[in-house]
């Protein structure tokens, strides 16, 4: 099989996989409301109106599987869904801005951390950038944490419709650069749009590769 078939056959997979039911499993607001680790784990991560919802929704095919909130902030717990019983994607509450209490930013974040650090199960997160800023301090921050937990990341950039190509190589080029001094980062960034599709089929390839095998095959 060449690499061009190789390519084919990992979009295909990643097709299949995203067009099963993806069913809403718990939220969790606690580290105790956590469910139970029974299948691999995506996570995603990023600063409140990064487009956490909008990207796992396109991702499934699905218009109001992750809830989308026009106010930044809104999303306070762990929101677990199961991917054809085969994947668990994991939408994390949005860090760096939020309409609530300051004692309920830390409580949630603390929920977060907790969670991050210690999920046997999580086999990636993808912390989420938004195209037109690039990486903020806030992100840096997480990625730290992961860089300490040893858990895995992967850039993945949104918005990407509302930049132009030439910004976007560069920001990809910076990003690369900036990702390689860091021990759990995965090298390669995706570019994304959950409004025109782009860059939809190559995550779902790269997710597939960490769920679980598909017995029907």
């Amino acid at each position: 099989m060449d690499n061009a078939e190789e390519d084919a056959r990992a979009l295909e997979d990643g097709r299949r996989l995203f067009a099963q039911a993806c069913e809403f499993v718990t939220g969790a607001a606690a580290p105790d409301q956590v469910p139970d680790a029974g299948l691999p784990e995506v996570a995603f991560a990023g600063r409140s109106n990064v487009g956490k919802s909008s990207l796992i929704n396109a991702l499934t095919g699905r218009r109001s599987l992750a809830r989308i909130s026009k106010s930044p902030g809104r999303t306070q717990q762990l929101n677990f869904f199961s991917l054809g019983g085969r994947l668990m994607l994991a939408d994390l509450p949005g860090y760096g801005y939020a309409k609530a209490p300051k004692g309920e930013v830390k409580r949630w974040t603390g929920v977060v951390e907790a969670y991050l650090r210690g999920r046997a199960a999580l086999r990636r997160t993808c912390l989420l950038i938004d195209a037109r800023h690039g990486i903020r301090d806030s992100d840096r921050a997480v990625m730290a944490m992961l860089d300490r937990a040893a858990v895995s990341y992967q850039a993945v950039l949104t918005k990407c419709d509302k930049v132009t190509e030439a910004g976007l190589g560069r920001l990809v080029e910076e990003i690369e650069r900036e990702l390689a001094g860091h021990a759990a980062a995965y090298p390669q960034v995706l570019a994304t749009s959950a409004r025109s599709g782009r860059g939809i089929p190559e995550l779902r390839s790269a997710l597939a590769t960490l769920a679980n095998p598909d017995n029907n095959l």
